[in-house]
């Protein structure tokens, strides 16, 4: 896997609600509202706190209620006109719960093709991009979204193999909340199953900087 040159680094964020994070509701009074509330933030004052020799300019574009398809539409004003040094993607959770709470379901097949796409439309237009991709996740279902779990662990295992297959760097957030589930209830990280507390985001955080080697 390539090394990140961190130095000077455009790094933006995209996604759906988890990516987010009250970003788009609330109106931005100063330009790091923009960051939301959420894991993106908690990366944000770490390492413009302990790292800020590095001059990351980080950026978020997570939407609310985003599937791969909704990020096809905005993805070159968003993404590609940002011209991002590192790009981190989380997105497939609504891919999946739009078939239980929408009857609108993205079979695995479809979520490949669509993020394939955007990928390589990334990598098109910005060659030496390094790519982040983040397994999107499940702490619990809740009543009447029986199969979610099982729909996205198909999704997850997209994650992976697109990880493998344009050599980017993989953060493993299902993996780490079932981890951290042994530790403490699934609701004191994510009351409803997917969108985290404070503590789940703080923990998203530690793991996407120790991921991407940030955390020294």
């Amino acid at each position: 896997m390539t090394a990140i040159d961190w130095q000077g680094a455009t790094v933006l964020f995209v996604g759906d609600s988890v990516t987010d994070a009250g970003r788009t509701s609330s109106p931005a009074k100063r330009p790091f509202d923009e960051l939301g509330v959420g894991y993106v933030r908690f990366v944000a004052q770490h390492l413009g706190s302990q790292r800020p020799e590095l001059g990351l300019h980080i950026v978020n574009r997570g939407v609310s209620g985003d599937r791969t398809r909704e990020l096809e539409p905005r993805w070159e004003r968003d993404v590609v006109a940002e011209r991002p040094d590192v790009l981190s993607v989380l997105i497939g959770v609504n891919d999946s719960w739009r078939g239980f709470d929408d009857n609108d379901p993205t079979t695995a097949d479809e979520f490949a093709t669509r993020y394939r796409a955007l990928l390589v439309r990334a990598r098109t237009a910005m060659p030496t991009l390094h790519l982040v991709l983040c397994e999107p996740f499940l702490l619990f279902e809740q009543s009447g979204e029986e199969g979610f779990r099982r729909d996205l662990d198909d999704k997850v295992a997209v994650v992976h193999r697109l990880a493998d297959e344009f050599d980017a760097t993989l953060v493993p957030f299902d993996a780490m909340f079932v981890a951290a589930c042994e530790r403490m209830p699934a609701e004191h990280w994510a009351d409803d199953g997917v969108h985290p507390t404070p503590a789940g985001y703080g923990l998203m955080a530690w793991e996407w900087m120790r991921c991407t080697g940030l955390t020294g």
